[in-house]
């Protein structure tokens, strides 16, 4: 069965709180350290490259709020990726606190969409983005990317050792491979019956 094309639109670029635009349509805001496949993940999911893909950690330094009209509108936050990207340290102090502004201070913030990479598992940086959200009671689900890249026989261990301590998952986390489309669906359907179940 083909899958339902969402329709598109940059709705604004943010670099400072005050550009964020007006409350309006439910948010799902996209999180991850730097280079964990969060641009090559949001491309795929809409299935159109706007989210900008590139071999450098750290590409985007803005919030970008995408518009979607599918089964339930809603606006795609696509977050800065965090953690060792090659930037100057006061650079990436500035993008953590600018999404630590947008996470505590969005009241249309449905959902935090946590991409971890399989292969490390949740690390220091992905602990504090838990711990932001937690204390300022957003939801989050916990999505692990590249999951081709760890043999099948590693995942249920690799799964167990990750949850100790636990994280913040409104469901049970989600496995995704963008590279050989695993997961895409599973994802998707997800998304539909969560913003389906909101009053909005």
């Amino acid at each position: 069965m083909a899958r339902g094309k969402m329709e598109v639109s940059l709705a604004a670029t943010c670099f400072t709180p005050s550009q964020f635009p007006p409350p309006g349509y439910p948010e799902v805001a996209f999180a991850g350290r730097s280079n964990v496949g969060k641009s090559t993940f949001i491309n795929g999911i809409i299935q159109e490259r706007l989210a900008h893909v590139s071999s450098t950690p750290g590409k985007t330094r803005s919030i970008n709020f995408f518009k979607i009209r599918h089964k339930k509108d809603f606006l795609l936050v696509d977050l800065p990726g965090f953690g060792f990207a090659r930037r100057a340290r006061t650079e990436r102090k500035a993008w953590a606190d600018l999404i630590g502004q947008y996470i505590s201070g969005r009241k249309t913030l449905v959902l935090l969409i946590h991409l971890v990479d399989f292969r490390h598992g949740l690390l220091e940086n992905d602990r504090k983005l838990q711990e932001w959200a937690g204390d300022h009671k957003v939801p989050v689900q916990v999505v692990f990317t590249k999951i081709d890249k760890v043999p099948k026989g590693k995942w249920a261990s690799s799964l167990r050792k990750y949850s100790d301590p636990p994280f913040l998952t409104v469901s049970e986390p989600l496995m995704v491979s963008m590279e050989k489309g695993w997961g895409i669906r599973e994802f998707e359907s997800f998304l539909d019956s969560y913003l389906g179940a909101l009053n909005y």
